[in-house]
């Protein structure tokens, strides 16, 4: 089956090489507008998005996210507003806000890659850290780094998985698990 939603859905990767060259403004407003779109829990929108294009800031995020690989030239902070969320009677456990930051994260990851720009994410960072580094306002928290910038020619060899290919049948289970045997 042919379709270009699929095909851009197989071609992403994750870039962690990057040149130096500026991220362009409407390709992060288009970013940006696309992550609009993506599905949220009752379409409440308690997710918010920071903008990081200042080098000395994307360093300082760097120092204090290990899992940060590559040197973007632009990050977007995917946070979740806590007190909009407890605005609208969501309790603290409730996994909404998580889902909302992946669904915006996988929509920009993917509105990137149809731009020609190489995007990764990162959740290995201080939450403290980044709070204080992006001046967030209170109850608001970074979830998640969305690294841009324009992919780098060569690019490290990507993470292998042990054992056969994952394929979508090894990872599905068709209406429920077999009984289980005495």
């Amino acid at each position: 089956m042919t379709n270009a939603v699929l095909e851009a859905i197989r071609s992403r990767r994750m870039v962690r090489a990057l040149t130096d060259a500026a991220v362009d403004r409407a390709q992060l407003e288009a970013v940006l507008e696309a992550a609009r779109w993506a599905p949220n829990a009752g379409n409440r929108r308690i997710h918010r998005f920071v903008v990081v294009e200042n080098p000395i800031a994307i360093r300082l995020l760097r120092m204090m996210a290990p899992g940060m690989f590559q040197r973007p030239t632009a990050v977007i902070a995917i946070c979740v507003d806590f007190g909009r969320a407890a605005a609208f009677g969501m309790s603290p456990d409730n996994r909404g806000p998580y889902v909302d930051v992946g669904t915006a994260a996988q929509t920009m990851l993917l509105a990137a890659h149809s731009l020609g720009l190489g995007a990764g994410v990162v959740t290995s960072f201080s939450r403290a850290g980044a709070k204080e580094i992006l001046n967030l306002p209170d109850g608001w928290s970074a979830e998640l780094l969305v690294c841009l910038g324009h992919p780098a020619a060569a690019q490290p060899p990507g993470m292998r998985s042990a054992g056969p290919r994952v394929t979508w049948q090894s990872l599905t289970t068709w209406e429920r698990f077999p009984p289980r045997s005495a």
